[in-house]
């Protein structure tokens, strides 16, 4: 039997492919305390000049997981208290051993803190902020684009009703002086310009304020990811429903996001409402496409609505439509409480 020589570029090809095959691409998927590590063969760099490949894997080659940005895609913001580990999902592209991580300040690029291993989740900075991930080797540093992870100010930092000279008022939790009854982990400290920071694709922090009258800067939300992974659901749900393609624009008004103990219980809204604890979100949404906020669009809404929640059991919650004369626009109200509930108003 002849054997035909392989090629130069044949030869190149397989030593190309053998050293793909030793080092996969690391899919770090940093939940909680531990990491799940996944591998796939990445893509060969043929062609790339010798400098250029050399260039290419200095810095460190990772990225934001398609799943850190939830279920829906359009979440681009993480929440976390000082110091806890960080649910941040990376897709690393070489040996995470040999990586190191710090945070750096989304207001100015200065680093928050000094490098670590990371060797499991990372952990979120002491002072409370919003920061973006770094990652390092060999004393480059790739700053990680697209998610922000917002460190909260604790729950146990508020004094009597207020937090920092904000007036919040007491949770029932509070006032009840049990365990039965549930309140936030935490508040994100939002300063003017901060307001108009994204939390998802339709949402800024801005949509959690409480309207409530108050003028002083820094305010302060409670805001679960639930209810802004569920809202982003919904849209693109809706979007299907009108014509089978997620791009389809859709546009949608913020009611309501977060309210405080203080404005709920003034305006003797349900003393347990499920704004309070910012896993809830009054929206209207023109959800046909015809450019007006009707009862038509409601029930499009609602439709939507329970496609998620049969889609995604652990998204379940409460819907409210509200259609009655006596307000300005009809709206619906969307919450992620755990449980189904459903009303009219």
């Amino acid at each position: 039997m002849t054997v035909t020589p392989l090629s130069r570029h044949a030869q190149l090809r397989a030593a190309l492919k053998r050293e793909g095959a030793r080092w996969g691409t690391f899919v770090l998927a940093l939940l909680g305390a531990a990491g799940v590590v996944q591998y796939y063969r990445p893509p060969a760099t043929i062609g790339l000049a010798p400098f250029a490949a050399a260039k290419r894997t200095a810095l460190p080659r990772a990225e934001p997981a398609l799943n850190a940005f939830g279920k829906s895609g359009a979440v681009q913001m993480r929440f976390a208290l000082p110091g806890e580990a960080v649910h941040y999902p990376l897709q690393v592209r070489e040996n995470p051993s040999e990586l190191l991580y710090a945070w750096v300040r989304l207001t100015d690029g200065t680093s928050a803190d000094s490098a670590r291993a990371l060797t499991g989740a990372p952990r979120a900075p002491q002072e409370p902020g919003f920061y973006q991930l770094a990652l390092e080797k060999g004393g480059l540093r790739r700053v990680l684009r697209g998610v922000t992870v917002a460190v909260l100010i604790p729950f146990d930092e508020k004094r009597g009703s207020d937090i920092e000279g904000y007036r919040i008022g007491t949770f029932l939790a509070e006032r009840l002086g049990s365990g039965e009854k549930e309140h936030p982990a935490g508040f994100v400290k939002i300063t003017e310009s901060d307001a108009q920071l994204p939390i998802t694709k339709h949402l800024r922090l801005g949509d959690f304020l409480t309207r409530d009258g108050q003028t002083q800067w820094p305010r302060y939300a409670a805001i679960s990811p639930l209810v802004l992974d569920k809202l982003e659901l919904v849209v693109a749900s809706i979007a299907e429903l009108r014509g089978g393609d997620t791009r389809v624009r859709v546009e949608l008004n913020v009611h309501s996001a977060f309210r405080t103990p203080a404005y709920n219980g003034y305006n003797r809204f349900s003393r347990d409402s499920r704004h309070q604890y910012g896993d809830a979100i009054d929206v209207a949404i023109d959800a046909n496409g015809d450019g007006k906020l009707s009862a038509s669009d409601t029930k499009l809404v609602a439709q939507a609505v329970d496609r998620v929640e049969q889609q995604h059991p652990e998204l379940m919650g409460g819907m409210g439509v509200y259609t009655s004369e006596k307000y300005n626009q009809p709206y619906v109200h969307i919450d992620a409480r755990g449980k189904k509930a459903r009303w009219r108003g």
